[in-house]
């Protein structure tokens, strides 16, 4: 049987055995790319357990924090990806405004990051897109850049290239699995070595301010 591709026309036994091939070489590819992706864990306090990985063409690295801890989901849901509830964010945000929400659907926020002399601040337009795995039931808000949303500022340097979510999982006995993981390249002159060396302190804090937040007896605005 001959098979036609463009003018050129291939028995099938050859092209079946080029397909063969361009799987086996695709499943390597993909088998490596994963192994270099795998996250390390570097360290774990009170309950929060941070790893780290190579961020695919970047010499800056992406974060992952994980924490279980028993509570009411629903309060979980009422404080991560709520533009109601963001008093608890961290304290390098100065500057927080949200541009639009669609309460369990989207939010759209701009933000400005303090950074110590002698760096200039950074700013951060995003959108945070809220879903539920059809799968898992876990909750999913995940956040990106948007551009021509805000304008840029010449005294603040814009952050593009990011990524942020927040998955969100029932457990039994009461217990929530909550995971943060997230890029950002800062831009401009950070070193990649010294932005490497600190990427750990924000996801501990901020998953420790999530989970005080939704213990304390504040209750969440809805």
């Amino acid at each position: 049987m001959i098979q036609h591709i463009g003018n050129i026309e291939f028995p099938g036994t050859i092209r079946s055995s080029r397909i063969i091939l361009f799987v086996l070489l695709f499943s390597r590819l993909a088998a490596t790319q994963s192994f270099a992706q795998s996250w390390d864990f570097v360290k774990e306090s009170t309950g929060v357990k941070i790893y780290t990985r190579n961020e695919v063409n970047s010499s800056l690295k992406s974060f992952k924090g994980e924490i279980t801890f028993k509570a009411d989901i629903d309060k979980v849901n009422l404080i991560v990806g709520n533009a109601n509830n963001i008093e608890w964010w961290d304290k390098d945000i100065i500057e927080k405004r949200v541009l639009a929400f669609e309460p369990d659907k989207m939010i759209r926020y701009y933000l400005v990051y303090n950074v110590p002399w002698p760096f200039s601040k950074r700013d951060l337009a995003l959108e945070a897109r809220i879903s539920i795995d059809p799968a898992t039931g876990d909750r999913i808000v995940f956040s990106k850049p948007v551009t021509n949303l805000v304008a840029e500022r010449t005294d603040i340097v814009r952050i593009k290239r990011y990524w942020q979510k927040w998955t969100v999982q029932q457990l039994p006995k009461g217990n929530v699995h909550v995971i943060l993981e997230g890029f950002v390249d800062p831009g401009g002159n950070i070193p990649s070595w010294l932005y490497n060396s600190v990427i750990t302190e924000t996801p501990m804090r901020v998953m420790k301010g999530m989970r005080d937040r939704v213990l304390s007896s504040v209750p969440a605005n809805k």
